[in-house]
């Protein structure tokens, strides 16, 4: 590709060995074994057009990994400098903490917080949380939402 001329990219035997691991392990998400593809790539000197064309996508994909390697941490974990960046967005309404208590909540039963119910619904979990201070407000779909997630 023209006018990409590619930095020259290190990668210790460690990384290396953690990298082409990354590559054989069947279980790892495409998106990081991808990415390590492209590091070790880079590591034996095929230009990012070559790296690009052999791996079926965008040469800014990989100039942009090539980067993001040498700029991260070389003292760091592999999977750490193969991350993604934390993303635009809202950030989450509810801590993992809070989630983790409506989902208590909603392993006891009823009776025991005083209701004359035997099962829980999703507003009625959401109703205690509040009761209990866990959040300020929360609604059933959002209730629901964790339980889904969780596959309670």
């Amino acid at each position: 590709m023209p006018g990409l001329s590619p930095e020259p990219v290190e990668v210790s035997e460690q990384d290396r060995v953690v990298l082409e691991t990354l590559v054989r392990t069947r279980t790892a998400p495409q998106r990081l074994v991808e990415r390590a593809r492209i590091i070790l790539l880079a590591a034996d000197d095929v230009g990012i057009g070559e790296t690009a064309r052999r791996l079926g996508i965008w040469g800014k994909t990989v100039l942009v990994w090539r980067r993001r390697w040498m700029a991260r941490q070389p003292a760091g974990d592999v999977a750490a400098r193969l991350a993604d960046e934390p993303r635009n967005g809202r950030p989450a309404t509810f801590t993992a903490e809070q989630i983790c208590a409506i989902m208590a909540i909603a392993c006891e039963t009823p009776r025991d917080s005083g209701y004359q119910m035997t099962h829980w619904t999703q507003q009625g979990v959401a109703d205690e949380a509040m009761r209990r201070g866990v959040v300020d407000g929360i609604s059933q779909r959002s209730v629901g939402r964790f339980f889904k997630r969780s596959s309670v």
